[in-house]
């Protein structure tokens, strides 16, 4: 053999294992997600865009760098259990939960995956983290907004329809959420001359029971307080206040959109993009405890023209004015 040609051939078989290496798929890494709504909800589907979009902009993408096994267990508290041992079995490297109700659950299950949280308002007193600063345990993420909104609600709702002197609040009573925003709206009631009654959102018959008595009595009116099972009944509610001419506020801007009359809180979708970007530091080698738990920076207020024009109520040019959407 010709000793340029021996080179040649030599040089060609060590660039062999480079080239190899090189050709090798990347890491895939494992992500366990845990939804609180059922997967053929659209907006489940949406969150779940929102989340691939983010996680794309830092560089993963679903099938080449990384896997998303998802559980959606609908408001089920035994279908979260049973979502929640099924991913930890799929040993992921990090879990993405939605809502108090799954996140309670996970942190009891396991304190070795790291957990990214979304749509959770009080992590602090849930006791999921130390403090907003400092989560200090396999678990961070991002809150919806603090209990003192309910007063919020409230004055926004008594501006749109000042007729209002009684008072539905919808909320899951099995969460502390429930009480806490309950609690929040019951210490402005009698500033704004409202009486209050609480209905639980546990089930479709005890939503339609509790609406419906309410409605009998006149100068009625609603607000929807932050739940998972109130964005699953969504359509029953939004419905059910048609029906019976009541007023009502929503806590996220889909109520709005399906119909209902007004709504304020945070850009839900956002949460999961800015989620997202949590997951990628966590993977890169960040601990949770490192990472602050982030409040939303902008809340959006969202009216529905036709909705107020149906109950027959004039919506206030500033309100309109204030609006971040109106829908006509």
């Amino acid at each position: 053999m010709k000793r340029r040609s021996f080179i040649t051939l030599l040089g060609g078989a060590a660039a062999l294992p480079f080239a190899a290496r090189a050709q090798q798929p990347e890491r895939m890494r494992r992500i366990g997600m845990l939804n609180s709504l059922a997967a053929d909800d659209p907006e489940s589907q949406a969150r779940f865009a929102a989340f691939a979009q983010g996680l794309q902009q830092s560089g993963l993408t679903i099938g080449r760098n990384v896997r998303i096994d998802t559980r959606s267990a609908g408001g089920d508290s035994e279908r979260i259990r049973k979502s929640i041992s099924e991913l930890l079995a799929l040993a992921p490297d990090v879990i993405l939960a939605i809502g108090s109700a799954t996140v309670a659950p996970v942190l009891k299950a396991t304190r070795d995956v790291p957990v990214v949280f979304v749509l959770v308002p009080d992590p602090v007193g849930a006791g999921f983290v130390e403090s907003l600063a400092h989560p200090a345990g396999n678990a961070t993420g991002f809150t919806t907004f603090e209990y003192g909104i309910g007063a919020k609600w409230l004055e926004l709702l008594k501006q749109v329809a000042t007729g209002v002197t009684r008072l539905a609040v919808l909320r899951d009573s099995a969460l502390a959420v429930g009480s806490g925003q309950f609690g929040a709206i019951q210490s402005v009631a009698p500033t704004f001359g409202v009486e209050l009654r609480p209905i639980d959102v546990q089930d479709a018959t005890e939503i339609e029971r509790g609406i419906t008595a309410f409605a009998r009595s006149p100068n009625g009116g609603l607000i929807v307080t932050g739940s998972a099972l109130a964005v699953v009944h969504r359509d029953l509610i939004v419905a059910l206040a048609a029906q019976h001419k009541l007023p009502a506020l929503y806590f996220q801007r889909l109520f709005v959109a399906s119909g209902g009359l007004i709504s304020y809180g945070p850009d839900f979708l956002d949460q999961y993009r800015q989620a997202a970007g949590y997951v990628d530091r966590i993977l890169k080698g960040e601990k949770p405890a490192d990472l602050p738990v982030q409040a939303p920076t902008k809340y959006e207020l969202v009216i529905n023209l036709k909705t107020a024009k149906a109950l027959g109520l004039d919506v206030p040019p500033t309100l309109l004015a204030r609006a971040d959407e109106v829908i006509e």
